[in-house]
Parts: C-alpha cells; structure tokens; sequence
C-alpha cells in the first residue's frame, strides 16, 4: 500500500501552503507525489457551460476530460470511497499520497498551527499525530518543526515513510 501522510489543521492555519511547498521538494528528491483534498461540503470542478458539465448535468453517471498532458475523471458515488480506496484506485503507481483534511481517519497525520490564528494544536498523539509544524516553539509528544522548515518536514516523511521506497531517476 502507498504511504498515506495528512496534513491536518484548523482552517487558515497554512495547511495548502505546506503542502504546495514539500511537493517540489519531495519531487526533486525523486519520488511520485499523489494528493487527496478532502471536502466535506462538496464541491463543483467543472465550469458551467463547458462540455464536460453538460455531459454531467445531462445525467452521465461518469465523464472523462483527456489531453495529451493532463485528465480528469467526475464520476457520481453513492456510497462516497474510502481514502484506502481512492489511493488503490489511482495511486497505486506512487510512492506517497499527501492529503488535505481526513483530520479524523487514524492516518499519519502532520499538524499545521499557527498561535496568531488558533490558541491551541487540534490533535495530539492519541489522534495519529507523527509531527506538529508551528510557528512558536510548544512542548508536544512528537516531532515539532518550525512552520517554515519545510527541508526538515520533508526529511521527517522521507525517513518516516519513504524509507523503503527508492526514488525514481
């Protein structure tokens, strides 16, 4: 199975921002970087009137959007897949998948905190948390990096859980 790490936090916290930063990082070093964003409140990827949202409003269950660089799949799901699911289905040829969200599957997570937006961490151990990125120094039971050390967050994951996996050349 694909190595699965959260980065989870209060909204505002930088969790995006994290993520958008360790992807080149991780990238450089050679490995395949899947992400997930979880939403709980739905979401629309297609822009009204184009094509693709046509075929979906016209009642099509799935609809594939394909280019020689990039796709997209929309498919309608009734009962919504698991994370473990999604990640066998479409990304099982990577070596992690980071997500934004699933704050309360028991996966890895890495918390984001930031003091001047919320007065306290969200999870602790208890809750799968491997290690706290914030912008002030706190006393917690695992890992603490600076916000901005993202060299070091991303040294903590490939030695965590990429250890096994070789980078691709």
């Amino acid at each position: 199975m694909v190595p699965i790490v959260s980065i989870v936090g209060r909204s505002n916290s930088g969790k995006t921002t994290l993520i958008e930063k360790l992807i080149p990082i991780l990238k450089r070093r050679g490995y395949r970087v899947g992400t997930v964003k979880h939403d709980v409140h739905g979401f629309e990827m297609d822009r009204e009137g184009k094509d693709t949202y046509r075929h979906f409003h016209s009642g099509a269950d799935g609809v594939l959007i394909s280019s020689p660089k990039k796709m997209a799949f929309i498919k309608r799901v009734e009962p919504a897949p698991s994370l473990d699911e999604l990640v066998e289905h479409f990304y099982s040829d990577m070596d992690i998948v980071i997500t934004e969200g699933f704050k309360r599957l028991d996966k890895p997570k890495i918390e984001v905190f930031r003091s001047a937006v919320h007065p306290e961490p969200l999870c602790t151990a208890a809750d799968n948390r491997v290690a706290l990125a914030s912008d002030v120094e706190l006393t917690v039971d695992c890992p603490r990096f600076d916000i901005d050390d993202v060299e070091s967050i991303a040294d903590f994951i490939e030695a965590r859980f990429l250890k096994a996996a070789k980078p691709r050349a």
